[in-house]
């Protein structure tokens, strides 16, 4: 049977990101010498949860340029939640030589009272948790960062932190979530592996290229893949001349709104854009061995009635579009403003089945997580999953209104990334 071992804690007030808070710096330096140690988070280990697929990397490895990479952490503390049907949890620990703590604090300081890893990864997707009037799953990932920040502020010393896919379920969690990291002064990435996947082709945005529009067409459901589709987009995006500047609004459209909204005059960059990623796709609808038309604006209405779309504004009059349609992967296009041209790829993500393929795509994202483990830096700023985080959140708000426009003033959040590019191109 399945059992949790926390309640949720109450939501708290909203912190916005970009207020001037007062750092408290703690000191990051890790006692001793030799491999950084971490703690591992996890809702539940069974074949495919995310959880297994980042345990078992980081405790056997993975390959990585034509050869076999050695874990290059010790997973030192491990807390699992739920042990349902099919665990491996307990398997893995017994494999590995791995030690597991009843608490997430205890986990973090494995038996000597204070913090005594060098990170923490924290696995909160999967496993039996409850669902709030809008349909999202309560994970615990702001119940377990505070757990570890407490941890933190109590040794006067923090330690790199990766949390997989969103923040939070409300934007006060997300955005406090980040204030605590830059309070504390310690590295904090989050997010999906879609962004440091492999492409196809692959290629990357130019660097401060002008852009007009990010179209995602993707699949899966509410509150869940399209976080992932709007990662997508936003690791393009956010190369664009100026950066990132934040989101004015969200709009999600379902089946008919959404395809009127989407014929509208000011609409003919979507539409193309739409296509274009649409032609990158390796798995649309066929009939007889083909498609029943030429791929365009008309042949996606007329297959996909029912698509779900999320119209995002933002502040510099740049539009992010995202597509959920009944397809079987990620694919990306982003309009020039200077020259019309069509930037466009798919990041490629061959889901795992039982029996074959082991979801590979995650390999990227720990390399970063022992990158930014053993190097104290992240791969790109944690404001990228805020602002995914809050597309999602306003989404899910704008569906359980009556797919309604949902205005976003808190979400004034800038941010700028280098040049250089973090996907897997080996």
């Amino acid at each position: 049977m399945t059992t949790t071992r926390r309640t949720f804690l109450a939501n708290l007030s909203t912190i916005a990101a970009t207020a001037m808070i007062a750092p408290v710096r703690l000191s990051s330096a890790a006692p001793g010498s030799g491999r950084k140690k971490i703690a591992f988070l996890g809702t539940e280990v069974r074949t495919h949860s995310h959880a297994q697929h980042f345990l078992d990397r980081l405790t056997l490895g993975y390959g990585w340029r034509g050869a076999w990479q050695e874990p290059r952490l010790d997973v030192a503390g491990v807390y699992i939640d739920q042990f349902p049907e099919g665990d491996l949890a307990r398997g893995r620990i017994k494999r590995h030589g791995l030690t597991l703590y009843p608490t997430i604090a205890e986990a973090l300081m494995l038996g000597t009272g204070k913090l005594a890893v060098d990170g923490v990864v924290i696995i909160a997707e999967h496993g039996k948790y409850p669902n709030n009037e809008r349909g999202q799953k309560l994970y615990p990932r702001y119940e377990w960062f505070k757990e570890c920040v407490k941890v933190f502020e109590a040794s006067g010393r923090s330690v790199p932190v990766f949390n997989d896919k969103h923040l939070s379920t409300t934007w006060a969690r997300c955005a406090e979530m980040v204030a605590d990291s830059k309070r504390l002064g310690f590295p904090f990435f989050a997010g999906s592996s879609l962004p440091v996947t492999r492409r196809m082709p692959s290629i990357d945005m130019p660097h401060g290229a002008p852009l007009t529009e990010s179209v995602c067409v993707a699949y899966g459901g509410v509150d869940s893949y399209d976080i992932h589709a709007l990662e997508t987009a936003q690791c393009m995006s956010e190369r664009r001349r100026g950066g990132e500047v934040g989101i004015r609004s969200v709009h999600a459209l379902r089946g008919a709104p959404m395809w009127e909204m989407l014929s509208k005059p000011d609409r003919e960059a979507t539409r193309r854009l739409m296509a274009s990623a649409l032609t990158r796709s390796h798995n649309l609808p066929v009939d007889g061995g083909y498609y029943t038309d030429r791929i365009s604006f008309d042949w996606a209405r007329k297959v996909f009635p029912g698509a779900l779309a999320y119209f995002i504004e933002h502040l510099d009059g740049f539009r992010t579009t995202m597509f959920l349609m009944d397809i079987r992967d990620f694919n990306y296009a982003g309009l020039r403003s200077d020259t019309g041209e069509i930037v466009s790829c798919q990041m490629y993500l061959p889901m795992p089945t039982h029996g074959s393929t082991t979801a590979d795509f995650f390999h990227p994202l720990v390399r970063h997580i022992e990158n930014t483990v053993i190097t104290g830096k992240t791969p790109y700023p944690i404001e990228r999953t805020l602002l995914t985080s809050g597309m999602t959140l306003a989404a899910v708000e704008s569906l359980h209104r009556g797919q309604i426009q949902i205005e976003t003033p808190e979400m004034n959040v800038r941010y700028q990334v280098g040049p250089e590019s973090t996907f897997w191109q080996d």
